[in-house]
């Protein structure tokens, strides 16, 4: 491999030199491969992982269905993982920047997925606002003996939304409002500090508290009595399941939303690494972390589910296994129970709020890269400007009595139509029409210890799109023929199909304005290389 001054190489990575031979700042840098890491696994371990992986294998095989969910991991996670940190560390930008680097006016892709980034933080942090009071309560057990109706009735007070003027009632719950508004002011906190002081840092601390604490709650469910009665529905393996498309369709559909791909969180933490930095062995340790907590959080459940239902004298397949009622009603419920439930209580919700709450920092970090980058805003400006809009917003929109309906709906469209669309498209530009699959592939081998091989070509210009795009069109058919959850039809032109267009709307509209910051761009390495060694380590051969 050619040498390079690595001086020079960091200077014009970061863009020390303007166009107007003016100096701007030097671009923010983890410290380090562990700070990114952690960084990244706190970003793609999320609520998700806890309450909706545990639902989607019982639904789609149990055990059988680690089968599709390996191959998916393999297919389509990792490679489109692959792919985001290629963009973002050999373009140095957040999304909508890598993206017009890569063609000028495919930077309306970047907006896209930063749009997505903005519409999930509104309502993931309602969630985690959520999974703090319950933190709270777990301490005197305060759900009492009804927590379905303490959560629907006394916290959410959830209004019944059947008639088509009924979800635009703004009827504010104190108990949603007060813990919302600091989920925001910490959150804003964090970023306004920065990639290390306040991203990293949060992370290093946050990452390693989740691991013990919901791996102490793991342990103690297993020694339960009745959790090899859970434990046997997860792991019973129904093989015909494996001839089911759906099945395939939903090992996707798991893997690509639990991995926070192909909305700009990997392209954005990626482009704050240093040039001499290797990519593709730590994201095999993000994938597979990722992966492993899933699986832990399905021991965890389905053992605590079984104790439930021993405890009840209940079916364990008549219990609730997945969404939102698994959180707030089921568990509850379930450490009501348990001896020390209050403690094993605040483990469970504790672990909520570290998941949920590094998440979400990762998504607003998305959002605010690329306000500093198009509109030469300072970190401290940028958080603050979009701290108080989205905070607002998500305040106004769910902290009230229909909360929960409008939440649902949107992370139902936003994820099975915008992040699968973006997901689409940015296979579709960049691999196939824009024909940067080499170079990038170049660049990941150049610059990590683990080659990649062509195979990736084949996973991200064949597999992956193809099975977007039937899930893509099986979920809006679905929607056509009938509506969500049978809601509203009004309710859901708004609220579901409304929030696509918003992020068309969005995209469209933040790409319109002239870039405010000029630097000059060259990517390293030099591609197509000079050097024939390069040339080699970069083919991966």
């Amino acid at each position: 491999m050619t040498r390079f001054d690595s001086t020079a190489i960091d200077a014009e990575a970061v863009g020390l030199v303007s166009t107007d031979n003016t100096t701007t700042a030097p671009r923010e840098q983890f410290t380090g491969q562990v700070g990114f890491i952690l960084s990244a696994i706190g970003s793609a371990v999320g609520l998700g992982n806890i309450w909706r992986f545990p639902g989607v294998a019982y639904e789609n095989g149990g055990g059988a269905f680690m089968v599709p969910y390996l191959v998916a991991l393999l297919t389509a996670g990792i490679p489109i993982l692959f792919l985001d940190y290629a963009l973002g560390h050999r373009l140095r930008g957040g999304a909508p920047q890598a993206f017009r680097r890569v063609k000028k006016w495919l930077e309306s892709l970047g907006w896209f997925q930063v749009m997505i980034c903005v519409l999930i933080a509104v309502y993931y942090a309602a969630v985690v606002s959520w999974a703090a009071s319950f933190f709270v309560y777990s301490f005197g057990l305060e759900w009492g003996d009804d927590p379905a109706g303490f959560f629907f009735g006394e916290h959410l007070q959830v209004a019944d939304v059947g008639g088509a003027d009924a979800w635009l009632t703004f009827d504010f719950v104190a108990a949603v409002l007060i813990p919302l508004v600091l989920v925001w002011l910490v959150a804003i906190a964090v970023l306004a500090a920065g990639v290390v002081k306040g991203v990293q840092r949060a992370n290093v601390i946050f990452i390693p508290l989740l691991i013990v604490s919901f791996g102490a709650l793991v342990v103690r469910a297993l020694f339960l009595d009745g959790a090899v009665d859970g434990l046997n529905l997860l792991f019973t393996p129904d093989w015909g399941a494996l001839s089911d498309p759906d099945v395939w369709i939903a090992a996707y559909g798991q893997i690509f939303f639990s991995l926070s791909i192909a909305f700009g969180i990997m392209i954005t933490y990626a482009s704050y690494r240093r040039r001499r930095s290797n990519m593709t062995g730590p994201g095999l340790v993000v994938a597979f972390s990722n992966s492993g907590f899933e699986l832990l959080a399905g021991l965890g459940v389905f053992a605590a589910i079984g104790f439930l239902a021993m405890e009840s004298g209940t079916a364990v397949a008549d219990l609730p296994i997945a969404g939102v009622g698994l959180a707030f009603v089921t568990f509850p419920a379930i450490v009501s129970q348990m001896p020390a439930g209050a403690f094993f209580g605040a483990l469970f919700f504790g672990s909520l709020v570290m998941a949920g709450f590094t998440s979400l920092i990762s998504i607003l970090q998305v959002v605010s890269a690329a306000l500093q980058e198009k509109f030469a805003l300072s970190r401290r400006a940028a958080t603050l400007g979009l701290g108080i809009v989205l905070g607002l917003i998500s305040v106004l929109g769910f902290s009230t009595t229909t909360g929960l309906i409008l939440l649902d709906t949107a992370d139902a469209f936003v994820n099975n139509i915008g992040i699968v669309a973006s997901a689409i498209f940015m296979c579709v530009f960049v691999i196939w029409i824009y024909r940067r699959g080499p170079e990038l592939r170049y660049h990941l081998n150049s610059v990590s210890t683990l080659p990649v091989g062509r195979w990736w070509y084949v996973c991200v210009g064949a597999i992956v799109p193809v099975m977007l795009i039937v899930m893509l069109t099986g979920f809006i058919a679905a929607r056509i023929a009938e509506p969500y959850e049978g809601y509203d039809t009004t309710y859901l032109l708004f609220a579901g199909w409304g929030s696509v267009a918003l992020l068309v709307i969005g995209a469209i509209v933040l790409t319109l304005p002239r870039w405010r910051s000029r630097e000059e761009f060259t990517p390293w390495p030099t591609y197509p290389p000079t050097d024939t060694s390069t040339a080699r380590k970069g083919a991966g051969r």
